[in-house]
């Protein structure tokens, strides 16, 4: 079959596009792709207000209105972690860096890039972080000063207890940093169950907007300490508030197409019941998709309690005629796309529940699936 013919073969979404099944980027509406036909500068007064209510509402998101800032940046998300981790943490500071995933070690990482003292506790990649540890090294270790902890780690797609690990890190008096990308605007995040110091996320996850523009929401009565510490001009936060608080506008070249897709998704995100509704809608998608491939004879790495409705890793079937590639190629062949596998020990591939669509194409999902591999031998 040629390339075009696969192309007209492959369309599932609402705008003929193959149907994303990944982490992010992931299937926008046709409304939030349409809100990016225009162009604005970013001088404009539409677009000056456009930047406000996007942050405020973000900010009412996770019940922070009163207590925290809203700070967007250009880039991924992996922008929006180093940039709250840069100017979160003190030069002088020291992280507890809890890690049990490839997102979890990407802090530690970045730790090291910009000279950050960084200790450790890592758990499997199957199992959620160690709170005891969590609570003991505390009590051990007074020179640390925060601690990084990673919501839903799409590696495997675990749930971690970011309200143990926030209940512990108050209760020692030591500030929490949180990556909230696979978890903001669909996981329950209220700074009155989950107090945190600063959270990092981005557009193009659970609130199903484009790539491109990534956010961290901050805590006001801290932030000004932060002055400073950024190692980075483009990723200094402060820097950029203080410059949106003076004039209304970015420090650099804004993502204005990004912003605009942004403000449409979160109406339809209100529209849908807010965090709570979208919740259910992944729920049901979650639940389609293992019931269809536990069905099919696939097994899931992750217990039912430790899933998030966020991404799902499936393990490689133990029949050597199975070829990922393969299967992958045919499946994206009949207009769905899903992801390989990111853990470090066991064949695995990944399927994700979140973007803009609910149970009844995750069934037509899995219905491909059986179709590709009960179709070609797989």
């Amino acid at each position: 079959m040629s390339r075009n013919k696969k192309l007209k073969k492959a369309r599932r979404s609402s705008i003929n596009d193959p149907l994303l099944l990944t982490p992010g980027p992931l299937t926008t509406s046709a409304t939030v792709k349409e809100a990016m036909l225009h162009d604005y500068g970013s001088r404009d007064d539409y677009f000056i207000e456009l930047n406000r209510r996007v942050c405020q509402e973000l900010l009412t998101l996770c019940d922070a209105q009163q207590t925290h800032l809203c700070i967007p940046l250009q880039g991924s998300g992996s922008f929006a972690v180093e940039a709250m981790i840069a100017n979160q943490l003190p030069r002088e500071g020291k992280l507890l860096n809890l890690v049990n995933g490839a997102y979890g070690h990407r802090i530690t990482e970045i730790c090291q890039y910009i000279d950050r003292k960084v200790s450790v506790i890592e758990t499997a990649e199957d199992q959620p972080v160690d709170v005891a540890r969590l609570n003991q090294t505390l009590t051990d270790d007074a020179t640390i000063t925060h601690v990084a902890v990673v919501y839903c780690e799409t590696t495997s797609g675990i749930l971690n207890p970011v309200e143990e690990v926030a209940e512990i890190v108050a209760r020692h008096n030591r500030r929490l940093l949180i990556d909230a990308m696979s978890a903001f605007g669909a996981l329950p995040l209220s700074v009155g169950n989950i107090p945190f110091d600063a959270i990092a996320a981005s557009a193009n996850k659970c609130l199903q907007s484009v790539p491109g523009l990534g956010f961290v929401i901050a805590k006001k009565d801290t932030f000004p300490r932060t002055r400073g510490n950024a190692h980075s001009l483009s990723l200094d936060l402060h820097a950029q508030w203080q410059y949106m608080n003076d004039t209304g506008q970015w420090r650099f070249t804004p993502p204005t197409h990004c912003l605009l897709a942004l403000d449409q998704a979160l109406r339809e995100l209100e529209k849908e019941g807010g965090v709570s509704g979208r919740y259910k809608r992944y729920e049901e998608n979650c639940r389609t998709l293992v019931t269809g491939m536990r069905d099919l004879g696939f097994q899931t790495l992750l217990p039912d309690e430790l899933q998030a409705p966020i991404i799902v890793t499936f393990l490689m079937p133990g029949e050597e005629s199975f070829n990922f590639q393969e299967f992958y190629d045919r499946l994206n062949a009949l207009g769905y796309v899903i992801y390989p596998g990111k853990l470090t020990n066991i064949d695995s591939f990944r399927v994700g529940c979140i973007g803009h669509f609910g149970p009844d194409k995750m069934q037509a999902a899995v219905s491909a699936i059986k179709t590709v591999i009960t179709g070609s031998g797989l």
